[in-house]
């Protein structure tokens, strides 16, 4: 695979953001390592969010993500979210989640042979980068036709301050501002949730599909079985799992391959 590490300078942030590609211009055969002729193929692409306090090396450095990417023939690109949950923050210049939902989709397109086709591309995330995934890939549903998320930390807007369940540990309302008006803002991936529910009911969209893991030793696994129970009332198509595991790479390696799988088997 070709590794990428690129910068570009955002029209939403005013400044420079950094992320990392991979992208499978070569494959294993039983003959040894194919590579991608120019002009013959457009890849399908995922765009996977890192956690708190991290950045675009976070899958690359703590999971086998490369390697199931290459097998699978699927581009993958790692934005770097900062600490923003991916939504638009407080101050100017702080919109990560139209960054994430059309900015850097269309900016990957012009510049790597990226199918832009919705069927294509796909949206996932790991705790922080699975509210992420979740929120954005139900605000942009016209963009992402599937949604993975692993030990989603969607915990934030799903209880409400005093309920011991809503753990911050990094200031995350600097981000997310009053809960009484975050609560009912298209920062909560419920709200969004409702949104395009009724541009489903009206003919109007179409429901990504979703795929959702929490380890059962996770704080936050009552959050993404409240979160479960929204979709499956909405009628999202949703896959749910549970395993025994912690909020760590440790659990979410063990499961990386059969959620890139999912993704990409069934088209």
């Amino acid at each position: 695979m070709a590794i990428i590490t690129m910068g570009y300078r955002s029209d939403l942030l005013k400044r420079n953001i950094m992320f990392k590609a991979y992208l499978p211009v070569d494959r294993p055969t039983e003959e040894g390592l194919a590579y991608k002729k120019e002009g013959t193929e457009k890849f399908r692409t995922l765009y996977l969010l890192h956690g708190l306090t991290n950045n675009q090396d976070d899958w690359i450095n703590s999971s086998r993500i490369e390697r199931i990417a290459r097998n699978h023939n699927l581009a993958v690109i790692f934005p770097n979210g900062e600490n923003s949950f991916y939504v638009n923050g407080l101050g100017p210049n702080s919109d990560f989640g139209r960054l994430i939902g059309q900015e850097l989709v269309d900016f990957t397109r012009k510049v790597f042979p990226l199918s832009d086709k919705r069927e294509d591309t796909f949206i996932g995330g790991v705790s922080m980068g699975g509210f992420g995934a979740i929120r954005n890939g139900l605000k942009y549903a016209d963009t992402f036709s599937r949604i993975i998320s692993f030990s989603a930390a969607i915990h934030l807007l799903e209880f409400e301050p005093g309920d011991p369940r809503r753990q911050l540990v990094c200031d995350e309302d600097q981000v997310m501002g009053p809960y009484r008006e975050a609560v009912k803002s298209d920062k909560n991936p419920a709200v969004c949730l409702q949104q395009l529910r009724e541009k489903v009911e009206q003919g109007k969209a179409s429901y990504p599909q979703m795929y959702m893991i929490c380890g059962l030793q996770d704080n936050l696994i009552d959050a993404n079985r409240s979160f479960h129970e929204k979709l499956v009332k909405a009628k999202v198509p949703v896959t749910y799992r549970e395993y025994p595991g912690k909020h760590e790479f440790e659990f979410w390696n063990q499961h990386v391959e059969t959620m890139i799988t999912w993704l990409t088997e069934e088209n």
